[in-house]
């Protein structure tokens, strides 16, 4: 990773850290096309101080080399329901919310140079109503009987938590599926030469959430979910 200072440009910062799109579109600054000068002058014209921007901008690098770091899997099952609500759920619900409007403007603005941009939006649709209606029913039903049965494992309860966990899991593949033909139809979300700065935060941010999201299915499928298969091989 380069070393951001004052004076790296607002596009290669971007670049970088793609969550700090989140930051400069809030603030008014224009890191796409307009995104070749220094992050002092693009503070500077929006009236901002540069240090106190350049420690926002930290802030956010920080945060995510955090979340990257994270080693969750050795948690208690009740640590680890409430680490993967905390910081899966909520980063998910973040990042779809905010990743929206970028992926709506660069299928308008160039959807007709672009063909495959419209399968990119639908598929996208598609992930995050997928996903969100998944993590809705996980915090409110699944995650729940999964804390039950593993606090007294029992026959009737392993009946009941199986259907659950079984769609639990299909619903797991069919966003894996979706992913993948994101994927193949972005070229591995490898952006053209040409490509503007949206269109490149774009499929950068689609890349770091399929990683997010393999993460997050791995430490369900393998840890959690796993516990609930081993609790039941002892009854």
């Amino acid at each position: 990773m380069i070393q951001l200072t004052e004076e790296t440009w607002v596009a290669d910062i971007v670049k970088e850290v793609p969550k700090t799109g989140d930051l400069f579109r809030k603030l008014g600054i224009d890191f796409c096309c307009g995104g070749k000068i220094p992050l002092r002058e693009a503070a500077a014209s929006r009236g901002l101080h540069a240090g106190e921007l350049l420690a926002q901008v930290h802030e956010v690098a920080q945060s995510q080399a955090q979340h990257k770091q994270m080693q969750p899997s050795s948690l208690e099952t009740n640590e680890l329901i409430a680490y993967i609500q905390d910081t899966y759920h909520s980063r998910l619900r973040e990042e779809l919310s905010a990743l929206t409007p970028y992926v709506t403007k660069l299928t308008r603005v160039h959807g007709e140079r672009y063909p495959h941009l419209q399968r990119v939006n639908e598929l996208f649709t598609l992930l995050k109503q997928e996903l969100s209606d998944h993590i809705q029913n996980e915090e409110n039903v699944v995650f729940p009987m999964i804390q039950v049965f593993l606090q007294e494992s029992t026959v009737e309860g392993a009946n009941a938590l199986n259907p659950y966990v079984s769609k639990l899991q299909d619903e797991h593949q069919a966003v894996v599926e979706l992913l993948k033909e994101l994927r193949l139809i972005t070229n591995g979300f490898e952006p053209t030469q040409e490509a503007c700065g949206t269109h490149r935060l774009v499929l950068r941010r689609l890349e770091d959430l399929e990683a997010d999201i393999f993460n997050h299915i791995l430490l369900e499928n393998c840890t959690l979910i796993e516990r609930t298969r081993q609790a039941q091989l002892k009854i």
